[in-house]
């Protein structure tokens, strides 16, 4: 019969063997086993419950950086603001100082034609009176010496100043 067939003593010295292993294994490596399993299930047990708190850890941290961002945002948006009115108020009043400082120069620029226009017609003034002093002297001495040549440049020349 062969291969199909058991034969009786196999099975048995084969059960038989497999019984005194099976305590064996039961009585000396069974606890040994069963506590490396242990230590190996504390051990994915405690990564796993770190692997939650590391990623509450994360959730937490990205939400105070995302708070953190729109903080900085805010204040990033007011300084800009701030900076902006500061642009406005600075163009403003340098704006205004140079429109007075404009007007200032223009006050002077007229203050000093107006004097130089005065001192102009001042130099004109006594020009002309020193040239009519010269021309009256020239006249007189040519002119003294025959009087009715003189009563008639005089009325002449009163004439002209009443017409003026």
């Amino acid at each position: 019969m062969g291969i199909i067939t058991p034969n009786p003593g196999l099975v048995f010295w084969t059960t038989l063997t497999f019984l005194i292993l099976l305590a064996i294994l039961r009585k000396y490596a069974w606890p040994s086993i069963l506590r490396a399993l242990k230590v190996r299930e504390d051990t994915i047990a405690f990564a796993i419950q770190d692997a939650r708190r590391a990623r509450e850890e994360a959730q937490n941290m990205e939400r105070a950086r995302r708070k953190n961002l729109e903080i900085a945002r805010a204040e990033r948006d007011t300084i800009i603001q701030e900076a902006g009115e500061l642009k406005k108020q600075i163009l403003a009043e340098a704006q205004a100082a140079a429109q007075k400082n404009q007007e200032r120069l223009l006050q002077e620029a007229r203050q000093q034609i107006i004097k130089e226009k005065q001192e102009a017609i001042s130099e004109i003034r006594q020009t002309i009176g020193q040239l009519s002093l010269d021309i009256a002297q020239k006249i007189l001495k040519t002119e003294l010496s025959d009087t009715a040549k003189h009563e008639k440049m005089i009325d002449a020349y009163l004439e002209e100043t009443s017409l003026n």
